[in-house]
């Protein structure tokens, strides 16, 4: 089972309210879990926070079933999400909202045009090299633009590259992933060009929000 595959089926079975929850395991022992029931809902604590700074045209990567981008076009606020798995933008068009199937490296409608790119839920392991995505982020972004992007708490391990996957239906299946927690995050902006503007902390989330410039 592909990468894919292994989102669209955890994302399907959290949509029917079958129990979906997986963990990708990386060989020094760091681990993540996914919990693709929390995507599926309409919120969850400290979103409020991060869509209060999509003040303009927001690129959600790594869309899920759209809870953010969703909550996004509810506002108001032009979004577009994208994602690797066909159901989850299946889902986030169900919500109301537009959404293409896309991966980030791939050509990107309104590229360096972008005002806000979220990448929330983890999202910062997207490919396994945190590195070349904020590269990317930065391509995507206007001058000045801002990412909005969720990080594991101070202290966790650092770790990047392939991971092992343990889902309800088995393991073995290989992730490109990446965890970056905010004390690694200052260098790693400072090695794409970008610089912090602010960090913060809401119901056990962290966050920061960096710039262009």
């Amino acid at each position: 089972m592909s990468a894919v595959a292994v989102f669209d089926v955890a994302i399907d079975r959290a949509a029917a309210g079958v129990p979906a929850a997986f963990t990708a395991r990386h060989a020094s022992g760091g681990m993540l879990r996914f919990d693709p029931a929390a995507w599926c809902r309409d919120a969850i604590a400290g979103d409020a926070a991060l869509l209060d700074r999509c003040t303009g045209p927001t690129l959600d990567v790594g869309c899920g079933p759209g809870r953010l981008t969703g909550a996004l076009a509810g506002l108001g606020r032009p979004a577009l999400g994208i994602d690797i798995s066909a159901t989850a933008v299946r889902l986030t068009r169900r919500r109301g909202a537009a959404a293409l199937q896309r991966d980030v490296f791939d050509p990107v409608p309104g590229t360096g045009r972008w005002r806000h790119l979220l990448l929330a839920d983890g999202n910062i392991g997207i490919g396994g090299n945190p590195h070349q995505l904020l590269h990317r982020c930065g391509q995507l972004l206007t001058a000045a633009g801002h990412l909005h992007v969720e990080v594991a708490p101070p202290g966790t391990p650092a770790w990047s590259g392939v991971a092992t996957v343990q889902t309800p239906d088995g393991g073995g299946k290989p992730l490109r992933w990446a965890c970056v927690p905010l004390d690694d995050l200052a260098a790693l902006a400072a090695a794409t060009t970008m610089r912090i503007l602010e960090t913060w902390t809401e119901a056990g989330r962290w966050f920061a929000t960096l710039t262009t410039r």
